[in-house]
């Protein structure tokens, strides 16, 4: 019996992990010429590595409903639904618990020399890079176990509404891996092909990943390289150093329709007359106008330019926010502590 249970696991694990051979595929083979002339890669191996590609049934799924998987269904189980409003408040739960502020603040104390150095160069606050590396990888320990080049290549040549992106990606990572002299099997990430403690997806090693350890590898695996690399996008995106991020403002009522609210949306404050910040703001420029839905009232947010910095990295006003006040929690943390604030 324990022997036909071991053989039905295993059954079952083939039906969604199995290799399968990319290489006689002439759109692969179009892409192995491309990175051949483009960027001196080896036929030979490039031809080796799409023979045996993990398919990543779960990674599609995301992009092609067909492959996801269906939800299952238990009897006289009630299918849960979301109230209309509250998606804040769902989407905070998790964020800011004490124990996730406590490691944000033993991350940022154990590596404060080069947050230190990094700051002087870059001008980004350490608590900033702190609170996107927390959020993305939970300061280095969740950085993924998919392997990223089977998640790119089943993502760039299996049917699905991203194909032409992920097929970019895919070059990034491949023209990155020879660069950095790495086994490209070896690299693991998210199910969409993001690296390291930042998350960063391969295109984004170009022209943001920093060499600070001097090992001569960009690699958002080490720490170090990491955080430089994480302020120099937010930098190069346009952070300025000194402005504030973002600032909670009252209205009247529960619920606000007055302007479109949204990262894309920046007005100037003489036109929102009418909002007053909860705390002082000396903050003069154009801002944008942002709503966080609770179950009861909205908050709403005047977002500086640097607020809409943080959304180049992930396009989301909920994920800016939670950085944010991430961020604002353990620098208030770390203060308290060390009785200093890092920079």
């Amino acid at each position: 019996m324990k022997y036909l249970k071991i053989t039905l696991m295993v059954m079952l694990f083939s039906v969604t992990l199995y290799s399968k051979d990319y290489s006689k595929q002439k759109e692969v083979k179009v892409f192995i010429e491309k990175m051949v002339k483009q960027h001196g890669c080896s036929r030979w191996k490039l031809n080796k590595l799409f023979q045996n590609i993990t398919f990543q049934k779960r990674s599609l799924g995301i992009y092609n409903s067909k492959f996801r998987d269906k939800p299952k269904v238990v009897v006289g189980q009630k299918k849960k639904v979301f109230p209309k409003y509250g998606s804040w408040t769902r989407y905070e739960k998790n964020l800011f618990s004490s124990e996730k502020i406590d490691l944000g603040i033993a991350f940022m104390y154990k590596h404060k020399d080069v947050f230190q150095n990094v700051y002087k160069k870059y001008g980004v606050p350490p608590e900033y890079v702190t609170a996107i590396i927390g959020v993305e990888s939970r300061y280095g320990v969740k950085r993924g176990d998919y392997p990223v080049l089977d998640v790119l290549a089943t993502l760039a040549f299996e049917k699905n509404r991203r194909n032409s992106f992920f097929k970019k990606e895919l070059e990034s990572f491949l023209a990155f891996t020879k660069a950095n002299k790495v086994n490209p099997k070896n690299v693991k990430g998210s199910y969409a092909g993001a690296i390291g403690l930042g998350q960063f997806m391969p295109s984004s090693y170009k022209h943001f990943a920093v060499d600070y350890n001097g090992d001569g590898k960009k690699t958002m695996q080490q720490v170090p390289d990491a955080i430089a690399s994480v302020a120099n996008y937010l930098q190069k995106n346009g952070w300025k150093k000194w402005e504030p991020v973002a600032e909670r403002v009252d209205f009247k009522g529960e619920r606000y329709s007055g302007k479109k609210t949204g990262y894309k949306y920046k007005y100037p404050q003489s036109e929102l007359n009418n909002l007053k910040t909860m705390y002082k703001w000396s903050y003069k420029e154009p801002v944008r106008l942002l709503k966080l839905e609770r179950y009861r009232f909205d908050e709403l947010w005047f977002g500086a330019t640097n607020f809409y910095v943080i959304t180049r990295y992930n396009h989301s006003v909920y994920y800016a926010m939670a950085v944010h006040q991430l961020a604002q929690k353990i620098k208030r943390g770390y203060k308290k502590k060390y009785g200093v604030v890092l920079r």
